[in-house]
């Protein structure tokens, strides 16, 4: 599976090839399922928390690309179109059950020693406050890159931005997250 983009002009032909390839053969949608369940499944447990309700929304995810393959218009990338549709999904696993949104914590502890793993325990909880002050388009933002690694290019299409503003609000987020978090210990 792709997970980061070296070449764009080649990533996009070979998931061009693969689309068309699907378009004709439903077996060989198995190829994009593979290409992209990672990144789907991660940005949606960053999402859901659940590890059993991600797998079921991914699931969701594809049989709703699988079923509305014929809709795809080769416009944009493929994986902007699959990542719309995880987008909904998530969005529906909330309206649908009444979730409140969720921030995993169940992080494993990187230091054995209690002391340690209490102070990590307390700036985890501190990082989460802070993330769940953000606005949509931020916690997004953050989702987008580091739960499910998309590239800058994927998020800006997916998110209909500029590649050059994207790069920029992304530093000063975490720029403002870093200070907020040193303000705190201060």
């Amino acid at each position: 599976m792709t997970e980061t983009t070296l070449n764009p002009t080649l990533d996009r032909q070979e998931e061009d090839r693969m689309v068309r390839a699907a378009q004709t053969d439903a077996r060989a949608f198995e190829a994009l399922y593979l290409r992209y369940v990672k990144q789907v499944y991660r940005y949606l447990y960053s999402r859901i928390g659940s590890q059993a309700d991600a797998e079921d929304v991914t699931a969701q995810t594809f049989l709703s690309a699988l079923e509305g393959f014929g809709r795809y218009r080769h416009e944009g990338y493929f994986g902007a179109w699959l990542f719309g549709i995880a987008r909904r999904k998530a969005a529906d696993y909330y309206r649908q059950a009444g979730h409140s949104q969720f921030l995993p914590d169940d992080l494993p502890a990187l230091d054995p020693d209690l002391l340690q793993q209490a102070v990590r325990s307390e700036r985890l909880r501190e990082l989460q406050a802070l993330l769940l002050e953000l606005d949509d388009d931020e916690q997004e933002l953050l989702r987008l890159r580091y739960a499910a690694k998309l590239s800058f290019g994927e998020i800006a299409r997916l998110m209909e931005r500029k590649e050059d503003a994207l790069k920029k609000s992304l530093y000063r987020l975490l720029d403002r997250l870093h200070s907020r978090l040193e303000d705190s210990h201060d």
